[in-house]
């Protein structure tokens, strides 16, 4: 089997893997000013994606330009979440090069489009692949890839450990080599309970003491896990941005989430903003929770909501997930002012970070990998895959970090 690297080696961001010249795994684009993608194009014979966050399909529709049609495999939430991201991009940026497609390539999504259940095998370009609950977000899989003489497991974005909006991931098939992410492959996640405890004592005594608490959140999974917490918790909230939609969306798909019932009351129990008639600023003058994109400050309400409670020591900004190096919220963490709808603003509100991450931690990482101690491990998706790898082959494993645009045989 011959495995090329397009992106996604070294960095988190634009993840694109071609297996033997013909079947391409993910095919996304790395957030920032301007953004990056997989660094050659192709003209595979099949896609298959495994989840639908902007790192793994930020730049798939640009693979239909010109007479290129090749099918397109994926779960039932990635496909809708791919074309909500998809419209997203081309709102903000088409006709620029940030915008890798036209509106023409994202209608041609639906014609080529393959959606598949878990553990339900299917072929693609001359390959059996089957898809595996990955833990991440509704929707998310390992892509399991047989060529017929070797199998190569792409665990993609995995988290081991249960969120209330989908439980962590079981599924170990046999594979002889496993592509694996490293995102928190340095980091030991705090127990989750106790992490989301610090966070409604947190919102609490804000809201206690009158103030305002902007939540900024990824819109796919990260929104919908914060507002499962506030309605288990009874905290009031309101939600914005693009969360709306694939909140209404991900009630389409019961069998991809943990417990719909959970999914239904959250949603019910959040007031959704419309932003009509001047209701973002009464939100803030009411002294409320805001649940809003977005999660890195690089655009969406968010850019509403901080300015206007950026001045008051005694409201807050509470980071919920990872923060790319180069993002406004990156820099509001490690420096207390981001840029703000091309702004450099000073933030004297309370600015905190809880660890909700749908990722696994080094102990999770390590923990799936036990069941490969027979198979070659290339680390991938991580601002450390090398070290990573260092540390696996120092514990007898076989493991490599391949470079951005290295081609192997295995």
């Amino acid at each position: 089997m011959e495995i090329r690297f397009l992106g996604g080696t070294g960095e988190v961001g634009r993840s694109a893997i071609l297996v033997n010249d013909s079947l391409l795994l993910d095919y996304g684009m790395l957030t920032g000013n301007p953004p990056q993608f997989p660094v050659d194009s192709v003209n595979p014979d099949a896609v298959v994606v495994s989840h639908g966050h902007l790192d793994h399909v930020g730049a798939v529709p640009s693979l239909l330009s010109g007479d290129a049609r090749p099918p397109i495999h994926w779960t039932p939430p990635t496909e809708e979440l791919t074309r909500t991201l998809a419209r997203d991009t081309l709102k903000l940026h088409g006709g620029t090069y940030d915008c890798p497609f036209t509106e023409a390539e994202l209608e041609r999504v639906a014609q080529v489009s393959n959606r598949h259940g878990y553990r339900e095998p299917f072929e693609a370009a001359g390959h059996e692949v089957t898809f595996y609950n990955a833990g991440h977000i509704p929707g998310s899989a390992h892509v399991l890839v047989d060529d017929g003489e070797t199998r190569l497991l792409y665990t993609a974005d995995f988290h081991t450990g249960d969120q209330r909006l989908v439980a962590g991931t079981t599924a170990r098939p046999d594979a002889d080599i496993v592509i694996c992410e490293s995102t928190y492959s340095d980091v030991e996640h705090e127990d989750r309970t106790t992490v989301e405890e610090r966070f409604v004592e947190s919102v609490e005594t804000t809201l206690w003491e009158g103030g305002s608490v902007v939540v900024p959140a990824f819109a796919i999974g990260r929104t919908q896990e914060l507002l499962l917490v506030c309605e288990a918790h009874d905290i009031p909230c309101y939600v914005d941005g693009m969360g709306k939609r694939v909140t209404r969306m991900l009630r389409q798909y019961p069998g991809f989430v943990r417990d719909p019932d959970a999914l239904r009351r959250a949603t019910s129990h959040a007031r959704f903003v419309t932003g009509r008639d001047g209701q973002r600023k009464r939100i803030v003058d009411q002294k409320a929770v805001v649940v809003t994109t977005s999660g890195m400050l690089s655009g969406g309400p968010a850019m509403t909501y901080i300015p206007a409670i950026r001045g008051h020591p005694t409201n807050k900004i509470t980071m919920t997930g990872y923060q790319v190096e180069g993002t406004p919220g990156r820099d509001l963490l490690e420096t207390g002012r981001a840029e703000i709808d091309g702004r450099i603003m000073p933030v004297s509100a309370q600015v905190e970070q809880y660890d909700f991450s749908a990722h696994a931690d080094d102990d999770g990482l390590r923990s799936f990998l036990e069941s490969y101690a027979d198979a070659s491990v290339l680390v991938n998706h991580g601002d450390d895959c090398a070290g990573f790898a260092d540390d696996l082959r120092a514990d007898g494993i076989d493991a490599a970090a391949p470079e951005l645009g290295e081609r192997l045989e295995v």
